[in-house]
Protein backbone atom coordinates (compact mmCIF):
# COMPACT_ATOMS: atom_id res chain seq x y z
CA UNK A 1 0.00 0.00 0.00
CA UNK A 2 1.29 3.45 -0.89
CA UNK A 3 1.33 5.75 2.15
CA UNK A 4 -0.70 8.93 1.93
CA UNK A 5 1.01 12.31 2.25
CA UNK A 6 1.20 13.79 5.73
CA UNK A 7 1.10 17.45 6.73
CA UNK A 8 4.15 18.79 8.51
CA UNK A 9 4.62 22.29 9.85
CA UNK A 10 7.93 24.08 10.37
CA UNK A 11 8.32 27.33 12.28
CA UNK A 12 11.01 29.70 11.08
CA UNK A 13 12.07 31.59 14.20
CA UNK A 14 13.93 34.58 12.82
CA UNK A 15 15.99 37.02 14.84
CA UNK A 16 15.53 40.15 12.75
CA UNK A 17 18.35 42.02 14.56
CA UNK A 18 21.02 39.41 13.76
CA UNK A 19 19.41 38.09 10.54
CA UNK A 20 19.63 34.58 12.00
CA UNK A 21 17.24 31.62 12.16
CA UNK A 22 16.95 28.87 14.76
CA UNK A 23 17.81 25.32 13.66
CA UNK A 24 18.00 22.04 15.56
CA UNK A 25 20.36 19.16 14.76
CA UNK A 26 18.09 16.13 14.30
CA UNK A 27 18.44 12.71 15.90
CA UNK A 28 16.17 9.70 15.63
CA UNK A 29 14.59 7.93 12.68
CA UNK A 30 13.68 10.71 10.23
CA UNK A 31 16.76 12.23 8.50
CA UNK A 32 19.11 12.10 11.51
CA UNK A 33 22.12 14.40 11.31
CA UNK A 34 20.27 17.11 9.40
CA UNK A 35 19.36 20.59 10.61
CA UNK A 36 15.69 21.59 10.78
CA UNK A 37 13.41 24.32 12.06
CA UNK A 38 11.22 23.52 15.08
CA UNK A 39 8.14 21.71 13.86
CA UNK A 40 6.20 18.51 13.50
CA UNK A 41 2.87 17.09 12.44
CA UNK A 42 -0.29 19.12 12.20
CA UNK A 43 -2.86 17.51 14.50
CA UNK A 44 -6.57 17.06 13.77
CA UNK A 45 -8.53 20.37 13.98
CA UNK A 46 -5.40 22.29 15.00
CA UNK A 47 -4.84 25.82 13.72
CA UNK A 48 -1.49 26.40 12.01
CA UNK A 49 -0.33 28.92 14.61
CA UNK A 50 -1.37 26.58 17.45
CA UNK A 51 0.70 23.80 15.92
CA UNK A 52 3.71 26.07 15.46
CA UNK A 53 3.66 27.33 19.05
CA UNK A 54 3.03 23.84 20.46
CA UNK A 55 5.93 22.36 18.53
CA UNK A 56 8.25 25.23 19.48
CA UNK A 57 7.47 24.74 23.18
CA UNK A 58 7.76 20.93 22.97
CA UNK A 59 11.08 21.04 21.16
CA UNK A 60 12.90 24.20 22.29
CA UNK A 61 11.15 25.13 25.55
CA UNK A 62 8.21 27.22 26.60
CA UNK A 63 10.36 30.24 27.47
CA UNK A 64 10.98 31.00 23.77
CA UNK A 65 8.70 33.91 22.90
CA UNK A 66 7.82 34.74 19.28
CA UNK A 67 5.33 37.07 17.63
CA UNK A 68 4.00 37.89 14.16
CA UNK A 69 3.30 34.31 13.09
CA UNK A 70 2.45 34.13 9.42
CA UNK A 71 2.03 31.34 6.89
CA UNK A 72 5.06 31.81 4.68
CA UNK A 73 5.49 28.97 2.17
CA UNK A 74 4.55 25.39 1.27
CA UNK A 75 6.79 22.66 -0.10
CA UNK A 76 6.05 19.21 -1.52
CA UNK A 77 8.64 16.88 0.04
CA UNK A 78 9.04 13.33 -1.21
CA UNK A 79 11.43 11.32 0.93
CA UNK A 80 12.58 7.78 0.21
CA UNK A 81 9.85 6.24 2.38
CA UNK A 82 7.38 9.06 3.02
CA UNK A 83 5.69 12.07 1.44
CA UNK A 84 5.04 15.34 3.28
CA UNK A 85 3.41 18.60 2.43
CA UNK A 86 5.29 21.04 4.65
CA UNK A 87 3.75 24.31 5.76
CA UNK A 88 6.33 26.93 6.73
CA UNK A 89 5.34 29.61 9.17
CA UNK A 90 7.52 32.62 9.87
CA UNK A 91 7.84 34.31 13.26
CA UNK A 92 9.88 37.02 14.93
CA UNK A 93 12.00 36.05 17.92
CA UNK A 94 11.33 38.14 21.02
CA UNK A 95 13.18 36.42 23.88
CA UNK A 96 14.21 33.18 25.58
CA UNK A 97 16.98 30.66 25.19
CA UNK A 98 16.33 27.48 23.20
CA UNK A 99 16.77 24.27 25.20
CA UNK A 100 16.81 20.67 24.03
CA UNK A 101 13.48 19.36 25.33
CA UNK A 102 13.43 16.11 23.32
CA UNK A 103 16.98 14.71 23.56
CA UNK A 104 15.97 11.58 21.64
CA UNK A 105 14.99 13.78 18.65
CA UNK A 106 17.31 16.80 18.82
CA UNK A 107 21.01 17.04 19.63
CA UNK A 108 21.24 20.84 19.97
CA UNK A 109 19.82 24.21 18.89
CA UNK A 110 21.85 26.86 17.11
CA UNK A 111 21.30 30.22 15.40
CA UNK A 112 22.48 30.54 11.78
CA UNK A 113 22.66 33.46 9.39
CA UNK A 114 20.29 32.78 6.47
CA UNK A 115 23.10 33.27 3.96
CA UNK A 116 25.34 30.84 5.91
CA UNK A 117 23.12 27.83 6.60
CA UNK A 118 24.79 24.44 7.09
CA UNK A 119 24.86 22.14 4.07
CA UNK A 120 23.22 19.21 5.87
CA UNK A 121 19.66 20.57 5.89
CA UNK A 122 16.47 18.51 6.03
CA UNK A 123 14.77 18.08 2.63
CA UNK A 124 11.91 20.59 3.20
CA UNK A 125 14.40 23.40 3.88
CA UNK A 126 16.41 22.44 0.79
CA UNK A 127 13.19 22.60 -1.23
CA UNK A 128 12.28 25.96 0.34
CA UNK A 129 15.64 27.37 -0.73
CA UNK A 130 15.27 25.94 -4.25
CA UNK A 131 11.98 27.84 -4.53
CA UNK A 132 13.85 31.07 -3.74
CA UNK A 133 12.23 31.84 -0.39
CA UNK A 134 14.04 34.07 2.10
CA UNK A 135 12.38 34.58 5.48
CA UNK A 136 13.91 38.05 5.80
CA UNK A 137 12.42 39.41 2.58
CA UNK A 138 9.06 41.18 2.74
Amino acid sequence: MIPEPRVGLALIVRNTLDKKVLLGKRKGAHEPGTWAFPGGHLEYAEEFSQCALRELAEEAGSDIIVRNLKLFAVTNDIFESSHYVTLFMRSDYVSGEPRVMEPDKCERWRWFMWKQLPSDLILPIKNLIKLGYNPFSK
